[in-house]
């Protein structure tokens, strides 16, 4: 019985070891990335999206409104940003396009965003990987990302990457 509470006690030192160890450094190398890349990084909430196609009607762009929570580099002095990016639905006729992310109204994420050089429109900086979902822990009530990293722990790297910049 000792043998089993030696190893229960080792195996909770583990899993909270683990766990709490802040970032992995996989993740750090890809936040230090994206957050050098962006132009601008915000969390927000999807409030609004619309789908139109563009002058020629050979392509689809959304528009994607996203209520401001915090800026954590560079602002717009606005407390809402439009993000554009290619694909959406018009009518019966659908665009996707792999490595584009998607918006579900009323979700929470955190984007890497990039100032097009052609008008200056938001882009989300390196496709999927710049766009992040947000959830709300059942247990903590925490913020987390889908792979279970605290949100918190999210910012204090981007804003401590932004600093270092």
């Amino acid at each position: 019985m000792k043998l089993f509470h030696t190893i229960a006690f080792f195996t909770f030192l583990m899993i909270f070891f683990i766990h709490f160890d802040g970032l992995s450094q996989s993740i750090q190398s890809d936040i230090k990335y994206l957050s050098k890349g962006a132009d601008i990084i915000v969390a927000g909430k999807v409030v609004d999206q619309k789908s139109q196609w563009n002058s020629e009607k050979s392509r689809i762009y959304t528009q994607v409104t996203l209520q401001v929570e915090e800026f954590l580099k560079g602002s717009t002095n606005q407390d809402k940003v439009i993000i554009t990016h290619l694909g959406g639905e018009v009518g019966s006729v659908g665009e996707t396009y792999s490595h584009i992310p998607t918006f579900k109204d009323d979700e929470d994420v955190l984007v890497f965003l990039k100032k097009s050089e052609i008008d200056q429109s938001l882009r989300v900086f390196e496709g999927d990987g710049g766009k992040v979902t947000l959830y709300q822990d059942k247990i903590s009530g925490e913020k987390i990302t889908s792979k279970n990293i605290k949100v918190s722990e999210m910012k204090k790297e981007i804003k401590n990457n932004v600093e270092r910049q």
